[in-house]
Parts: structure tokens; C-alpha cells; sequence
């Protein structure tokens, strides 16, 4: 008789009611085996598996310092399956399972969706012609009750207010317009009490303009174009904890005098595959 596959790795204790809960996947079955990103150009097969692990335990034993970890068993096949900031968008009991644009990735959403059906979330119904990447793309605000929604690369144009239309919340869309921050999150960081950190470049003109109404310049921290290429943006916000990849002395001094206690979290082999620290997280629920 097979055994059924598990969806899900169910709570040891009961949950802590007053902590941040994160979805994360093993990258058990972890490689890159195709090109979907500018990242994985010439990376097909060069991933060191072992090490691989090492940093995704280490991310996973820092994020559990300060979040309930809730883990999604990896399926053989889905490579990217340990990227969960694409397995939808959450607010509240609400949740959006992401919409692939890639094929290869396609597979991933049934099992999302039914991890979100056996957490009890309400799972919202989805245009099936619409592209839209989850929290890849889709990122709350952390001063004001909005949401970014960054298409033009794999979220459709039609994706901002078709969010807005389910989650009754302003969205705000913004045009990327570089390949290698082809995801909101690789390159736009909303941090606690209303701060940001992200790279300009990465969006067009009219984009730039929305943030900089919205944003109060003294809580915007642009980043370079080396810091970028780090994927500093792609952090995970813990309390006022920063997890990221790597940053710059500048920008880790930066985020401090910000009130940001930067945390490297060296996630080199993610990289290969175009993701670091956000890209293997997702919030499923903020205090």
C-alpha cells in the first residue's frame, strides 16, 4: 500500500498566539535544473547540495528565534518548491495561491493550495488567466494599511487590482523593468514602522514616483546596485531583526541607525536559482 504524502508537518506544541508564524520547505529536493531567471544561466547542475542545506538550517534556526516555523513537505520534481514566499499571498485568514507563470512551476500550486485548506485559511478564488506570484510580488506595508504588487515580470499587469478586489486593501502596483529583480521581493523591503529599503532602478519612472509619494524620504534607504546584486533586499523583517544574504558595511550601518539589527545569513547556493532569505519564507501571519 503507498504511503500518502504528507502536506504538511503538523505543530509539536501548541502555537504561540503572539509570534510571527513563517512558512519554509526543505530543500531536500533542491537543484537548478532549468532556466526560469537571469540567476540561473549557466547554474544548471552547480549546486552544492550539502552546503545548501547547512544554510537553509541555519536561516530556519534564525527565524525560529524569533517565529512559529510551519513547514511544507518538499515534493520530488519541484526544485524551487523551497522558495514559500511563492506559494500565495496571506492576510488574515486569507489566502491567494500563486498563479505560475513558468510551466516548470506550475505543479507547485495544488500542493500549496492544500496546505493552506488543511491550516484552515480560506483559500480565495484566482483569475486562471491571470499571472500573479504570491508573495514574491505582493508585500504589506508595515506603516500603512497598503499593499505593493510588482508585475511586468511574472505577475501580470492585471494582478494589482485584482488582488485589491479580494482583500477589500489599496494595492498599489509597481513596473519592474530589470530581469535580474524579476520578483517585487528581490529588490523592494518593507520594513517595521513604515521603513523601506529598495533598489530605484529596478522599477520605472511613474513606479518610483508612487513609492516616493507614499514613502516619507527619511524612512526610504536606496540601496546600490552592488548591495542589490546581494539581494539585500530579499530579507525577512523579525522583530527588528534584518535577515539577509549579505549587505554592504554602509548598509548594514544604515539599517542600524534605522533601529534594524542586520543579521547575515550567507545563502549562496539560493542564490544560483535567484532567491535568498524572503525568497524562502512566507509570512502567514504578523503580530
Amino acid at each position: 500500500m503507498t504511503k500518502p504524502h504528507k502536506l504538511f508537518e503538523p505543530a509539536r506544541a501548541p502555537r504561540d498566539e503572539t509570534r510571527q508564524r513563517i512558512l519554509m520547505c526543505a530543500p531536500d529536493d533542491f537543484d537548478v535544473r532549468y532556466v526560469i531567471n537571469p540567476w540561473m544561466e549557466h547554474q544548471i547542475g552547480q549546486t552544492a547540495h550539502t552546503l545548501a542545506r547547512e544554510q537553509w538550517r541555519n536561516l530556519h534556526a534564525l527565524v525560529a528565534q524569533s517565529a512559529e516555523v510551519e513547514l511544507v513537505t518538499p515534493a520530488a520534481g519541484l526544485p524551487d518548491m523551497v522558495f514559500t514566499a511563492n506559494a500565495g499571498f496571506v492576510l488574515g485568514n486569507t489566502a491567494v495561491v500563486s498563479r505560475f507563470r513558468a510551466e516548470e512551476r506550475r505543479p507547485e500550486e495544488p500542493l500549496f493550495r492544500a496546505f493552506f485548506e488543511a491550516q484552515g485559511f480560506h483559500v480565495a478564488p484566482w483569475p486562471e488567466h491571470i499571472p500573479f506570484e504570491g508573495a514574491g510580488d505582493a508585500l504589506i506595508d508595515r506603516g500603512a494599511d497598503t499593499v505593493w504588487c510588482g508585475y511586468g515580470m511574472r505577475s501580470a499587469e492585471e494582478a494589482p487590482a485584482a488582488l485589491e478586489e479580494i482583500i477589500g486593501r489599496r494595492v498599489i502596483g509597481l513596473r519592474l523593468v530589470d530581469p535580474r529583480f524579476y520578483h517585487l521581493d528581490t529588490c523592494f523591503c518593507p520594513l517595521a514602522g513604515g521603513w523601506l529599503m529598495y533598489y530605484p532602478p529596478a522599477f520605472d519612472a511613474v513606479s518610483r514616483g508612487a513609492i516616493e509619494k507614499i514613502v516619507p524620504p527619511e524612512k526610504r534607504i536606496d540601496i546600490d546596485e552592488a548591495d542589490a546584486m546581494r539581494f539585500a533586499c530579499n530579507a525577512v523583517d523579525l522583530d527588528g531583526s534584518v535577515a539577509m544574504n549579505d549587505a554592504s558595511p554602509q548598509l548594514r550601518k544604515r539599517l542600524r541607525d534605522a533601529g534594524f539589527a542586520p543579521v547575515i545569513a550567507p545563502l549562496s547556493e539560493f542564490m544560483k536559482a535567484g532567491g535568498a532569505a524572503k525568497c524562502l519564507t512566507l509570512k502567514l501571519s504578523e503580530r
